[in-house]
């Protein structure tokens, strides 16, 4: 064999290995040697430099997916993903905005879109933590803006912490717009984060009206802590490839959810 295939194999190989770590949540160094048929030295350096790449996470005698119910994309990782879908979620979410009404926005790549949304709204008000929307409302609207003081979280663009959870605590808003890592019918609305939780607690107690914002695919999972049970939220704003049996058993509990359309299937 020559050295260029070696190292396409190599490649090839390290690929798939993602793959699987991805499909199945996990893989051993044992499962990988007998499907590769490499030793087992060769599958720890495939797995080293894969979690050097960022691509999994090695474990004790194998490899997790990186992005495990402990993991959480940062804020430039998640404005490439599910952009259409947010966009759709945002469009609708926008109709529940009156002019004069104060609301809350949560910090995130969903709620950016919708407060994007926002210019031809008169007489806003707009508390957030988030310094994407803060900075891009002053620059675009007339909306009076809040800003949750507090301690910058890196790489996700808002602040948390006690200072931001006490800053809002005497407020009051009409509705509050928030995210979820996992919206499920038993866990409820999760995140990944204890700083996150505590911040969306306290967004979801000031507000008259509580709007989740969450794609398709947060539907049916959880994260690593809940911040608000399922009985708590007004109306679910997810896009239409939402699973049915889950948007039908929220429904069940007498909270209200809709799905917005994506352009791909408004074109159908």
């Amino acid at each position: 064999m020559s050295l260029q295939t070696d190292v396409l194999f190599a490649e090839d190989r390290k690929r798939m290995i993602v793959e699987i770590v991805t499909q199945n949540g996990k893989a051993t160094v044992a499962a990988l040697c007998e499907a590769f048929d490499v030793s087992s030295a060769t599958i720890r350096s495939d797995l080293r430099e894969l979690e050097e790449a960022g691509a999994l996470r090695r474990t004790h005698g194998g490899a997790i997916n990186r992005h495990n119910i402990g993991d959480e994309l940062n804020t430039y990782e998640k404005e490439v993903q599910h952009v259409e879908e947010k966009r759709a979620i945002a469009n609708a979410a926008l109709a529940f905005i009156q002019p004069g009404d104060a609301i809350a926005l949560d910090t995130g790549t969903t709620t950016f879109e919708l407060a994007k949304l926002l210019a031809g709204i008169d007489r806003l008000t707009v508390v957030t933590n988030d310094l994407q929307i803060a900075a891009y409302l002053e620059r675009n609207t007339s909306a009076s803006i809040i800003m949750a003081g507090g301690m910058v979280r890196r790489r996700f663009l808002c602040t948390v912490g006690d200072s931001a959870v006490d800053s809002i605590r005497h407020l009051h808003v009409d509705k509050v717009f928030v995210g979820a890592n996992g919206v499920h019918i038993r866990n409820g609305l999760t995140t990944h984060n204890m700083d996150m939780a505590a911040f969306k607690k306290q967004l979801i107690e000031i507000a008259d009206e509580v709007f989740v914002l969450a794609d398709s695919t947060k539907l049916n999972k959880s994260a690593f802590i809940s911040f608000a049970a399922m009985r708590q939220v007004d109306m679910l704003i997810t896009d239409d490839a939402a699973d049915a049996a889950c948007v039908d058993a929220i429904k069940q509990m007498g909270q209200g959810v809709l799905c917005a359309k994506t352009k791909e299937n408004k074109s159908k």
